[in-house]
C-alpha cells in the first residue's frame, strides 16, 4: 500500500480515525517499526562520544514517534474492534512486542548509554535531565540489559507470550460478554425494574427482531436487573451468566490466567527478583510486594469491623424481604432496597438531575473555577463513531492551547467494557512554544433511551470526574521530556489525580454546576442532596473490603507458587477470598476470569494502588475544604505541585510540596467508613 494512502504514516493535523482501516495496520506498523529500527541502528553506529542530546533525547523522540503512530490502532481495538482489525493487529503483535523488548536488550545501545553515564556531561546534569538519565538506566537494567545472551533470548520469549496471552484474555472477555443474551417474554419477571431500563430492553429486542425484552451483560443492561428486579430467579440467571464469563467453554480464560501467572513469575526470576510483585513495584511508591501486602493487610484489619457490621445489616434486611440467607445474586438487590428504606433514596430518583450534557458542562466549569482551565467543544470529522465528541483545553489566563481530547461515553458491542483514559500523544513546552497534548476519555455510561437523553447515576457522574482527572494530569503537563510527562508516574500515584476529582461531585456548593433536571433545569433539590449525602458511607465497609479483596488476591496470585492445572486456579482463588467474603458462595462468585485490570489492563500486582492513591487524595482534598472547594489559590498550587509535574520528582516529594507533610490514612477512613464503631449509633 502506498505510503501516502496509509493514514498511520501521515503527518496530519489530527489522527484520521475516520479513515483507518484494518488493511492499513500490517503494512503501516511494519513500516513504522522498520524506520525506528533503522534510526536505532544509526544512533548506535555513531563514532563520536555519546551526548545527552544525541542519545537520550534521540531515543526519546523515536520511541515517542512509534508510540504515537501505533497508538491509534490499539485505541480503535478498545472502542471499535472488528474481526478484521483484530486479526490484523494480532498478526503484527509479535513484531511490536519484539521491537519494544529488543530496545532494552540492544547491547550496542546499552553500551552507548553506559558510556554516556561515565561522561563529564552526565555528571554535570541536574534536575529533571539527571533524573531522566537515571530512570532510563534503571529501566534498561530492569528490562534485562545486563543479562547474558541466553537470558535476553529467554526474556524476549516470555514477553512475547505474555503480550499474546494478555491480548487473548481481553478478546475473550469482550466475546463472552457479547455472546450472551436473554429474551424475557413475561413482563411480570421485570417487576421492580425502572421503566426506562425496561423500555431500553424492549427497544433492544425489537432491533434484534425479538418479541419481549432483551437483556445483555453490558453493565448498563446488567446492573438495573440485579439491583431492582424482584424476581430472584431472574437476578440469579443473569448474575450466574455474568460471573461465569470466561470460566469455561470457548472463551475460557482460566488456563490463560495460569500461564500468565507462571510467565510473570518466570520474568521476575530471569531478572533476579524474588517474585513478580517485587519486580513490578520496585519503582512504585510501595517499593516491594511485601510493603504493598502490608498496606492491604493493615487497611483490611481497620475495615473488617465495618464490613462485619454491613454484612449483618444486609442479612437482617434480607430476612425482612423473605430471603432466608444472603446469596451473591441478592446482594445488590438487598443493598439497594435497604438504602431506599433507610435514606428514602434510589438512583432512579437522582438520574433525572444528571443529564450527561449538564454534567459535562458543570465539570468544565469546576475546572475553570478551580484550576483556571477552559474547555471548548470543537466539531471535527475525524472520529470513530458519531457519538464521539472533541474538545480543546486552554489556559484561561493567556489562551495557551494545552491539549485536546475525545470523549466516548456509551456502550457498543465492539467497545470494551469499563471506563478509561488514554494518552494519544504527549506535547509540552519546547523551544518553539507549547505543543498541545492529545488524549481520550471513554466509558460505558447509561445511553440515551428514545427521546430521553443520557441520564446518569451519581456513581456514573463520579466516573466522568475520575477519568477527567486522569485527563488533566496528561493535558496540563509541563514536563519537557515525554517519557516523564503526565501520567507516566508511579502506578500507585497515578490514581491520585483522578480520584481527587470525584470529591467535587459530593459538594453542595458544586452540585448546581453539574446537576439540573433534564426537563425543567431545576437543580438537585437540597432535600434530595441531604439524603444522598447521608447515604454516602452506606455499606462503606462492604465496598472497601471488596476493593481490598481485589488488591489482596492480585498480590497473592502473583507471589504464590505455580498453579499446575486450571482446577488449581479456580480452587486457589476461592481459598484466597475466604477471609474477604461472607460465605463460600460469594467466593465461588468471583469474576477473576474476566478481571481485565490485572490480566490485560496493566494493573498486575498493582491493583492495591487504587486504595493507596485514595489515601493520598482523601487527605489532599482536605486542603481544598479548608480554603474553599473553588479556591483558585489552592487549585493552582495543586496544578503546580501535582498535575503539571509528571515524574519530574518522586511522588512523595510532590505530595509534600502540596500538603507540606506526609499523607495521613485517617482521612480515608473517616470519609469512607465514618466514626469508630464504639461511637456508631445506627
Amino acid at each position: 500500500m502506498p505510503v501516502e494512502t496509509n493514514p498511520l504514516l501521515l503527518d496530519l493535523e489530527r489522527i484520521a480515525f475516520d479513515r483507518i482501516e484494518a488493511s492499513h495496520v500490517v503494512p503501516g506498523v511494519r513500516q513504522i517499526l522498520g524506520e525506528a529500527r533503522t534510526s536505532i541502528d544509526e544512533l548506535c553506529a555513531g563514532s563520536v562520544p555519546p551526548t545527552y542530546a544525541d542519545t537520550i533525547m534521540c531515543l526519546d523522540d523515536l520511541m515517542e514517534r512509534v508510540k504515537t503512530r501505533i497508538g491509534p490502532v490499539t485505541h480503535l481495538l478498545s472502542v471499535a474492534e472488528t474481526a478484521d482489525l483484530r486479526a490484523a493487529f494480532n498478526e503484527v503483535l509479535p513484531e511490536i512486542t519484539e521491537f519494544w523488548t529488543r530496545i532494552t536488550l540492544n547491547e550496542p545501545l546499552w553500551n552507548r548509554l553506559e558510556a554516556l553515564a561515565e561522561t563529564d556531561e552526565a555528571a554535570g546534569l541536574a534536575g529533571i535531565e539527571s533524573r531522566h538519565l537515571e530512570t532510563v538506566l534503571r529501566d534498561f537494567r530492569r528490562a534485562g540489559a545486563e543479562l547474558p545472551l541466553e537470558g535476553k533470548d529467554r526474556l524476549s520469549a516470555i514477553r512475547l507470550k505474555i503480550s499474546q496471552l494478555e491480548r487473548r484474555f481481553s478478546e475473550n472477555v469482550l466475546d463472552a460478554t457479547n455472546a450472551y443474551s436473554l429474551v424475557v417474554t413475561d413482563e411480570a419477571r421485570l417487576g421492580g425494574v425502572p421503566a426506562a431500563d425496561k423500555e431500553q430492553a424492549r427497544r433492544k429486542a425489537a432491533e434484534a427482531g425479538e418479541e419481549g425484552w432483551l437483556l445483555t451483560l453490558d453493565y448498563p443492561s446488567f446492573e438495573p436487573m440485579v439491583k431492582y428486579a424482584v424476581d430472584q430467579s431472574l437476578r440469579k440467571e443473569l448474575f450466574d451468566a455474568y460471573v461465569a464469563r470466561c470460566k469455561d467453554g470457548e472463551f475460557s480464560n482460566v488456563e490463560i490466567i495460569r500461564r500468565l501467572l507462571e510467565l510473570r513469575r518466570d520474568l521476575a526470576t530471569v531478572l533476579g527478583y524474588a517474585d513478580f510483585p517485587d519486580f513490578r513495584l520496585e519503582d512504585h511508591m510501595a517499593k516491594t510486594g511485601g510493603a504493598a501486602f502490608e498496606f492491604v493487610q493493615e487497611l483490611t484489619e481497620r475495615t473488617r469491623p465495618y464490613w462485619a457490621r454491613d454484612m449483618e445489616e444486609l442479612r437482617a434486611h434480607a430476612r425482612t424481604l423473605g430471603l432466608d440467607d444472603l446469596y451473591p445474586w441478592d446482594a445488590a438487590y438487598v443493598g439497594e432496597d435497604l438504602r431506599r428504606a433507610r435514606y428514602d433514596i434510589d438512583d432512579e430518583a437522582i438520574r433525572p438531575y444528571f443529564p450527561l450534557d449538564r454534567v459535562m458542562d458543570g465539570l468544565f466549569e469546576v475546572a475553570r473555577r478551580v484550576f483556571g482551565l477552559v474547555v471548548q467543544r470543537r466539531k471535527i470529522a475525524e472520529v470513530w463513531h458519531p457519538d464521539v465528541l472533541f474538545y480543546d483545553l486552554l489556559e484561561e489566563a493567556d489562551g495557551t492551547h494545552l491539549g485536546s481530547f475525545y470523549a466516548d461515553w456509551h456502550p457498543r458491542r465492539e467497545k470494551r467494557h469499563g471506563a478509561w483514559m488514554n494518552d494519544l500523544s504527549t506535547g509540552g513546552p519546547t523551544a518553539e512554544g507549547f505543543v498541545p497534548h492529545l488524549g481520550i476519555i471513554a466509558g460505558n455510561l447509561t445511553p440515551p433511551k428514545g427521546e430521553t437523553p443520557s441520564l446518569l447515576t451519581h456513581r456514573e457522574v463520579e466516573t466522568i470526574f475520575h477519568e477527567f482527572g486522569h485527563l488533566l494530569h496528561h493535558l496540563t503537563s509541563r514536563v519537557p521530556i515525554a517519557p516523564m510527562a503526565g501520567i507516566n508516574v508511579a502506578w500507585d500515584f497515578v490514581e491520585f489525580p483522578s480520584q481527587i476529582m470525584e470529591n467535587w461531585t459530593w459538594e453542595a456548593e458544586a452540585l448546581p454546576l453539574f446537576s439540573g433536571h433534564f426537563e425543567t433545569g431545576e437543580p438537585l433539590p437540597d432535600e434530595l442532596y441531604q439524603r444522598m449525602s447521608r447515604a454516602r458511607r452506606f455499606m462503606g465497609g462492604w465496598r472497601q473490603m471488596r476493593q481490598l479483596s481485589f488488591g489482596f488476591l492480585d498480590l497473592r496470585l502473583h507471589s504464590d507458587d505455580t498453579l499446575s492445572t486450571e482446577a488449581d486456579v479456580l480452587h486457589h482463588i476461592e481459598m484466597l477470598l475466604g477471609d474477604y467474603v461472607p460465605c463460600p458462595a460469594f467466593a465461588k462468585a468471583h469474576t477473576t476470569a474476566s478481571f481485565t485490570h490485572i490480566f490485560s489492563g496493566g494493573y498486575a500486582a498493582a491493583y492495591y494502588s487504587y486504595l493507596w492513591s485514595e489515601v493520598l487524595e482523601a487527605d489532599a482534598f482536605g486542603r481544598f475544604r479548608e480554603s474553599g472547594i473553588f479556591s483558585r489559590e489552592v487549585g493552582r498550587a495543586y496544578l503546580d505541585s501535582i498535575l503539571t509535574r509528571g515524574d519530574s520528582d518522586d511522588p512523595e516529594v510532590l505530595f509534600q510540596d502540596f500538603m507540606g507533610r506526609d499523607p495521613d490514612q485517617q482521612a480515608l477512613l473517616d470519609r469512607n467508613l465514618g466514626p469508630p464503631l464504639e461511637a456508631f449509633s445506627g
